[in-house]
């Protein structure tokens, strides 16, 4: 009788495990992070989960690619990536996204690159979007982010 609870108490105690917020990998010259999200919603994007603190640190010489890795439960919905950067000459250039990509075509990784060889990336947010949709003030309609993961670059020389 021992040997059969045995397994049925473990598989009701894994099954009563709380879900773990998906991790984002991001790579660059040479080193990856895991960062988790720094806001993780419903799929209405609402009751959100904040972490301030979930934020990936990683350095990124000017011109170089950052590779993005995002697990299946991310990949088979609509994400997309954000980033902004400066142009050889130190300006603040405008934010860029990268194309929507959803469960149609799911895509587990983008490689990030920058428009010039001489601009520096200064932070990357990986966006995956919820079913909940917003009209602008321009009469647009936007998605409404679900779950947001964050790096922001090292770019000490």
């Amino acid at each position: 009788m021992r040997r059969v609870l045995l397994p049925l108490l473990l598989l009701v105690l894994v099954g009563c495990a709380a879900p773990v917020d998906p991790e984002v990998t991001f790579y660059a010259d040479g080193k990856a992070i895991n960062v988790k999200p720094s806001q993780y919603c419903d799929l209405q994007s609402e009751n959100c989960e904040v972490d301030a603190a979930a934020v990936g640190v990683l350095r990124v010489r000017p011109g170089r690619p950052v590779q993005i890795s995002v697990p299946g439960e991310l990949a088979e919905t609509a994400w997309s990536v954000k980033f902004t950067y400066r142009n050889g000459r130190g300006e603040p250039q405008e934010p860029l996204r990268s194309k929507l990509f959803t469960s149609r075509d799911p895509k587990y990784a983008y490689t990030l690159v920058l428009p010039n060889p001489d601009d520096q990336l200064e932070s990357v947010e990986v966006q995956q979007y919820g079913a909940r949709i917003e009209t602008s003030t321009t009469g647009a309609f936007d998605f409404v982010a679900r779950g947001t993961w964050v790096l922001s670059v090292d770019d000490r020389g």
